[in-house]
């Protein structure tokens, strides 16, 4: 039976410590960070405007892909998660274009009836290979 090496990764602040989950875990060659909101590093909403809170959601997942040693480049699978797919579909392709290029990594896209703060739009997760 071989070994699992398992670390968590957070930055300072981890404005998720507080509910128990991890923003990250490294494991046997991935990271897998947890889903990112349109969050400041107080955990307060930066706007109600959903490219704002999606760029917002980006810029949270690539600070937490830096404490992990990787970048976006490192992804190999993100899941959307919105609450308004008809209103928001083309600027979910937007923000994949801004943050995301060649190859693009598998996407689940998915429409939800709330997310866990009522103002947040729009979630991002991602699972990345570590370097």
């Amino acid at each position: 039976m071989t070994t699992q090496h398992i670390e968590k990764v957070a930055t300072t602040p981890d404005w998720y410590q507080p509910y128990r989950i991890s923003q990250a875990i490294k494991a046997n060659g991935l990271i897998l960070v947890s889903g990112q909101a349109g969050i400041d590093e107080q955990g307060r909403t930066v706007s109600d405007d959903f490219l704002t809170q999606g760029r917002q959601a980006f810029a949270n997942i690539k600070r937490v892909l830096a404490e992990a040693g990787a970048d976006l480049t490192d992804v190999v699978k993100v899941g959307i998660f919105v609450t308004d797919m008809a209103a928001n579909l083309d600027k979910v392709i937007q923000l994949r274009g801004e943050f995301l290029s060649e190859p693009y990594p598998a996407d689940t896209l998915l429409q939800v009836s709330s997310l866990a703060q009522p103002d947040w739009q729009i979630e991002v997760e991602v699972t990345a290979l570590a370097r």
